[in-house]
């Protein structure tokens, strides 16, 4: 469902483009003025919606900045998404990212209703393990603790022992006091966490689609261009990336680097609305853009979490034994400080 399907429900008039100039403000160098009008008419009712709803819109980084920067309420990495969705005092959250986020949410607020605004907005490290995968790893190596990476459903973290994120994979895993740990899903991020303690690390083989596709001879020939950039990876990339790139961090560190240094010339190696997202709050700053997309999060719109709020579906809902035992692995890792 694209952003035009329930356009007659939509206007755009004066007294929107007055109520909606605040938010154009804030994305006026990475969305063209002429196209503003095809958002600005979904913004308005969104806040309107909102209000009504007693809502908030949780936005991960990698969503458009129309999304990002005008509709959001709590943005950023899924560990900053998961520590605000447990504090929110909202009654419906809807989720601008993916399933296993919305599922986080979920596990979080169970007396909230969560929304997803497209159920297919997946992800490809979720898809590429299950529970019984995670059963047969801990039968293959009995007591080792076993550590999730976000990215998971709510069914493979129910049967594991803790979670992470890319931002304290580290600091989690250390946590455990244990020589060994399995790390799954994401086979290059936990090569990376390897390579950052003396824990013996048992990977899983599951891959990003958009992370995984980045080269180090890709980036050799954007640096060949641009003798002075300053390259920025996410450790879902493979190895060879992150020995290329001159800082290594997750999604929310990343942004904070950039606006604490201010490197003049600029390449995120991610998902490429990203860069879109931080150019609006550093105009001063040039971005180069490699662009691939996550198809997963491009399913969410405008127009589709318009329709969610006014609707109040899809739902989110996890089986409460389930949601139980994901809930542990979720709140063990939230009790790591940061």
């Amino acid at each position: 469902m694209g952003n035009t399907e329930i356009s007659s429900e939509i206007s755009y008039s004066p007294a929107v483009a007055k109520a909606t100039a605040p938010f154009y403000e804030r994305v006026r160098n990475v969305i063209p003025e002429i196209e503003w009008p095809v958002h600005a008419g979904y913004v308005d009712a969104i806040h309107r919606l909102k209000r009504e709803r007693n809502a908030v819109v949780l936005a991960h980084n990698y969503q458009t900045p129309e999304i990002f920067h005008c509709i959001s309420d709590i943005v950023g990495d899924s560990l900053a998404l998961a520590r605000q969705a447990a504090e929110t005092n909202a009654d419906v959250i809807v989720m601008a990212g993916v399933h296993f986020m919305a599922e986080t949410a979920k596990l979080l607020n169970p007396e909230k209703t969560v929304l997803i605004p497209d159920t297919r907005a997946g992800c490809s490290l979720a898809e590429s393990i299950t529970g019984a995968d995670v059963r047969i790893l801990r039968e293959k190596h009995p007591g080792v603790p076993i550590v999730t990476y976000v990215n998971t459903s709510a069914e493979v973290k129910a049967e594991c022992d803790i979670c992470c994120t890319s931002g304290n994979a580290i600091k989690i895993v250390e946590s455990l006091g244990s020589d060994q740990v399995i790390f799954v899903p994401d086979e290059f991020l936990a090569k990376y966490v390897a390579r950052n303690t003396d824990v013996e690390i048992i990977p899983w083989r599951g891959r990003c689609e958009v992370h995984e596709r980045f080269s180090a001879a890709e980036l050799d020939t954007y640096r060949n261009s641009h003798p002075d950039l300053f390259i920025l990876a996410h450790p879902e990339c493979p190895p060879d990336v992150l020995d290329t790139a001159d800082y290594v961090g997750s999604t929310s560190q990343m942004i904070s680097y950039v606006g604490r240094e201010r490197p003049k010339n600029v390449l995120l190696v991610t998902e490429c609305s990203m860069s879109d997202n931080v150019a609006a709050a550093n105009p001063d700053i040039n971005f180069v853009r490699p662009c691939n997309l996550c198809p997963h999060m491009k399913r969410i719109t405008l127009a589709k979490i318009y329709r969610s709020l006014d609707t109040l579906t899809p739902r989110v809902e996890v089986a409460p034994k389930v949601a139980a035992q994901a809930r542990v692995a979720v709140e063990s890792m939230l009790a790591v400080p940061c």
